[in-house]
């Protein structure tokens, strides 16, 4: 235990050295939750050692970019090759069930709104890439899912300040209110879906 908190410990110390850049590239490997990573970016920012909107811009880029490496091994690897090696990059089996789920029973749409879903927030974007959605529609909603996402997070970070490593009680009178938002976002775009579809069934007949 002494040995994986000293590497957490070193891998903080890393994000702080390189300042925007080590918030981008914690994002990116995914070795730390990006919640955690975002607390400590705005932590960062109530030192004074960073800005605000400068740990966005970073802190959203990363964010993209972790997803669409994990687009791409759907895209190009499949669904083995998720399932042997998710775990690395913190991706388990039930992961790509529910995601795969969603996304068969919500389409492209669902890139968005899952994004505030535990479970398949993550893991939504490998049916993206085993489905080969158009990469540009991809990113696009992913950035407008990871942006407000990212401003919450390292919002609160500064508010915690150097008590941030709190940030999972902090953020959760904030977790279900955007749950319920996404949520409604998805029976919207899903209503909106099933009226397309029967006018479109009400023309051909």
């Amino acid at each position: 235990m002494d040995a994986i908190h000293n590497i957490v410990s070193q891998l903080f110390d890393w994000i702080q050295s390189l300042g925007y850049f080590g918030i981008m590239l914690g994002l990116m490997l995914e070795v730390i939750p990006s919640e955690i990573v975002l607390a400590y970016g705005g932590f960062l920012v109530s030192q004074g050692n960073i800005n605000f909107f400068g740990a966005m811009i970073f802190g959203t880029v990363g964010g993209v970019i972790a997803q669409l490496f994990i687009y791409w091994i759907g895209r190009y690897g499949g669904r083995p090759v998720l399932e042997r090696y998710g775990k690395y990059i913190l991706i388990q089996k039930k992961h790509i069930d529910h995601s795969e789920e969603w996304f068969r029973r919500y389409g492209t749409g669902v890139i968005f709104t899952a994004r505030f879903v535990p479970v398949v927030r993550h893991a939504i974007s490998i049916p993206a890439g085993i489905t080969k959605m158009h990469t540009g529609k991809f990113i696009l909603l992913t950035s407008l899912a990871v942006i407000p996402w990212s401003a919450l997070f390292i919002y609160l970070g500064m508010i915690l300040g150097d008590q941030w490593e709190h940030i999972d009680e902090k953020a959760a009178p904030y977790i279900m209110p955007i749950l319920l938002v996404a949520l409604a976002l998805m029976i919207i775009y899903v209503l909106i879906k099933w009226m397309n579809a029967r006018k479109k069934k009400g023309s051909v007949e």
